[in-house]
């Protein structure tokens, strides 16, 4: 059959509240223009993550009951130890409430100032833990594959030419670790290839550098290995999976995402002197490590969905729904990152508003027309985001201005993505209409998610 259905079907339904565009815009600016400070209740369909936003499975929500919510040493932890362990082959499992919680007690313990932190491409608060360290997060993405719209298999692979010439441009001791995101999501959710982790290791063995992957992702960057790497056809997600965490020496996962449930985050390393000093920050800042932060009843859905995360039937639903909406977004006149990502349709606002330069921060012009008109909520990835600001001038732009829309896992419909087909269309039909906007305040860091703006009085400035 040509048509790829969700294969699940639905047991439970939320009621989803449609407003009028008066409405929106009345929230929108008491939100101060940006989409972080909206209330749920005034979105229709929200694409602003998919980062704990999913639903769970029945399998998952009956392990829910199975939750041993004792201090120390809870069965639900053992559980879900095991299917950590089974899946990445880490001796030390850490669980941690989120993934940026991991990423900062692994960074906490290991960045000093002055170190340069390589990966393929950071994610905001990835980027964020590293400098807090008064470190250098720095991207070693390929040139060809900074196009945006060049059709590449794996854009997400990390530049193994430039990742020599950083050791020896700063020296191996000033290096940490190697970092690759599975998959690029700040690129646009692009897969690393299989061959690019085999290639990376053995930089990381021939200088003595450790290599952990953020693992957000890793099924849906397995799935596209199975789809696009000569000869993996025909392979198991999960038995890739295993592969690329066998290449690494540690990884770090937030489980929002392929872990299929609402919170969790895991920190999973081989070395047992740093483990210890990690459980030790753990226990500081998280609770007990076996527990770190989450419920019983966390870890078993998180369990759950780790062995529901590879199914092929899953993967291919959720791949094949992204490249459904970029095919409406295209056929709207929207340029996007191609090829499409598996967990979410990037817009070019750059591309289609011309006229907004990057200082008035088109993604955003973009992602809140997006809201205005059909209650579409997305998120800039852009210059709001990545920019730097300049003590006396415009922001140094991002590399590209971005609108980030990220699907839920196994939440909408095709008919709920095919609403936000029409919404696109009726934003890009007068795209030449919409204005930049300036920021009122901002904090010192990660300011995309809780900075105040508002619209300009021109379409540019």
């Amino acid at each position: 059959m040509r048509t790829v259905i969700e294969p699940f079907r639905v047991k439970v339904v939320e009621p989803i509240r449609p407003t009028d565009r008066e409405e929106r815009r009345a929230a929108l600016e008491g939100a101060g223009w940006n989409l972080f400070g909206l209330d749920a209740q005034d979105v229709l369909i929200d694409l602003l993550t998919d980062s704990g936003t999913g639903a769970m499975s029945s399998e998952q929500w009956a392990a829910l009951m199975r939750g041993d919510e004792s201090y120390a040493g809870s069965a639900s932890f053992h559980r879900f130890e095991s299917v950590v362990r089974d899946l990445t082959g880490f001796e030390h499992v850490i669980p941690t409430h989120q993934g940026r919680a991991a990423e900062r007690i692994l960074f906490g313990e290991i960045v000093r100032p002055g170190d340069v932190v390589p990966n393929n491409r950071h994610f905001d608060t990835t980027r964020a833990n590293v400098e807090y360290q008064r470190a250098e997060a720095r991207d070693l993405i390929p040139p060809a594959a900074r196009e945006l719209s060049a059709e590449l298999p794996f854009k997400g692979d990390l530049d193994v030419d430039a990742l020599e010439a950083t050791i020896a441009e700063v020296g191996r001791d000033r290096i940490p670790c190697v970092t690759i995101t599975i998959t690029d999501n700040s690129g646009g959710g692009q897969p690393v290839s299989l061959a690019n982790v085999r290639a990376v290791r053995e930089v990381c063995d021939r200088h003595d550098l450790p290599l952990f992957l953020d693992a957000a992702r890793f099924a849906e960057n397995a799935w596209f290995i199975t789809q696009r790497e000569a000869g993996q056809e025909g392979r198991e997600p999960r038995e890739v999976a295993r592969e690329l965490f066998r290449l690494a020496d540690g990884c770090w996962i937030s489980l929002k995402k392929d872990g299929l449930a609402n919170i969790g985050g895991v920190l999973a390393i081989d070395d047992p002197d740093l483990a210890e000093r990690c459980r030790a920050m753990l226990i500081l800042t998280e609770g007990f490590p076996t527990y770190g932060g989450l419920a019983g009843r966390d870890l078993e859905a998180l369990a759950q969905g780790l062995l529901e995360v590879t199914d092929p039937a899953y993967l291919t639903y959720r791949v094949r729904t992204a490249e459904y909406l970029a095919e409406l977004a295209w056929d709207a006149g929207i340029p996007t990152v191609r090829p499409p990502g598996g967990h979410a349709v990037y817009l070019d606002a750059r591309g289609l508003l011309p006229h907004i330069p990057p200082h008035a921060y088109p993604a955003q012009a973009l992602a809140c027309e997006l809201y205005l008109t059909g209650g579409v909520r997305g998120v800039e990835v852009g210059t709001l985001m990545f920019g730097r600001p300049q003590p006396d001038g415009p922001d140094e732009p991002a590399t590209h201005d971005l609108v980030r829309l990220a699907l839920p896992r196994r939440t909408y419909t095709q008919s709920h993505v095919d609403y936000v087909g029409e919404v696109l269309a009726e934003v890009a039909g007068r795209a030449d209409e919409l204005r930049g906007l300036r920021i009122v305040s901002q904090p010192a860091m990660l300011r995309h998610f809780t900075a105040k703006l508002e619209p300009l009085a021109d379409r540019a400035a």
